[in-house]
C-alpha cells in the first residue's frame, strides 16, 4: 500500500508541475489563461512591487534551498527518500501557483513592437525558449528531474541509483540550458 501511495503522490506532484508549467507559458505570454502577468489594471505602486518581489523570492528561495545537499539530508529525516524529489516538485509548483494567483500587475508600457515581422520573431523566440526548457529536461532525464523515476523505482522494489550529472548535446555548449530557455522565453 505504501508503494502505491508513493507512486500516486509522485504522479499527482508531476501532474501539478505539468499543469503549472503550461500555465506559466500562458501567464508569461498573455495566452489562453484567466490571469496573466499583465492582467488587471493595476498601476505601479511600491506595495504591488513588494508583493511581486516576495512572490518571486519565495519561489527562488524554495527552489534553491531545497536543492542543497545539506537540506536534502535534513529533509529526508522527515520525508522518505523515494518521495523527496516529488515533494520538492510539488512545493515548487505550489509556490508558482501562489505567484500566479497573487501577482500584482502594473500598467505601463516598457516596450511595444508594432511591426508584424517583429511580433512574429518575438513569438518564435517565446516558443523556442519554452521548447528549450522542455527539451533540456529530457536531455538529463525528465522522469528523474521531476521525481517520477524515484517513485517508480520504489514501486518495483528496486534500489534507486542517482543517474549523476551528464552533459549531453546542448549541455556541452551551455552551462544551464533550462535557464537559457527561460531567458529566451521571457
Amino acid at each position: 500500500m505504501a508503494k502505491l501511495a508513493a507512486v500516486l503522490y509522485g504522479f499527482i506532484a508531476y501532474l501539478l508541475f505539468f499543469l503549472t508549467f503550461l500555465y506559466a507559458v500562458g501567464f508569461v505570454g498573455n495566452l489562453f489563461v484567466l490571469k496573466t502577468i499583465d492582467s488587471g489594471a493595476g498601476v505601479f505602486s511600491v506595495p504591488a512591487l513588494l508583493v511581486d518581489a516576495i512572490l518571486l523570492s519565495l519561489f527562488a528561495i524554495q527552489h534553491s534551498l531545497m536543492a542543497r545537499p545539506w537540506f536534502k539530508r535534513a529533509w529526508t529525516k522527515f520525508v522518505p527518500h523515494q518521495i523527496e524529489r516529488s515533494t520538492y516538485v510539488l512545493l515548487a509548483s505550489l509556490c508558482l501557483d501562489l505567484l500566479y494567483w497573487q501577482w500584482r500587475s502594473m500598467t505601463g508600457v516598457i516596450w511595444d513592437v508594432q511591426s508584424n515581422a517583429g511580433r512574429l520573431i518575438l513569438l518564435a523566440l517565446f516558443g523556442l525558449g519554452w521548447l528549450t526548457v522542455l527539451v533540456s529536461t529530457c536531455l538529463v532525464s525528465h522522469a528523474d528531474l521531476f521525481g517520477v523515476r524515484q517513485v517508480m523505482t520504489y514501486m518495483r522494489g528496486q534500489q534507486y541509483e542517482p543517474i549523476g550529472f551528464k552533459t549531453p548535446s546542448l549541455y556541452k555548449a551551455v552551462r544551464h540550458p533550462i535557464y537559457l530557455g527561460f531567458l529566451i522565453a521571457f
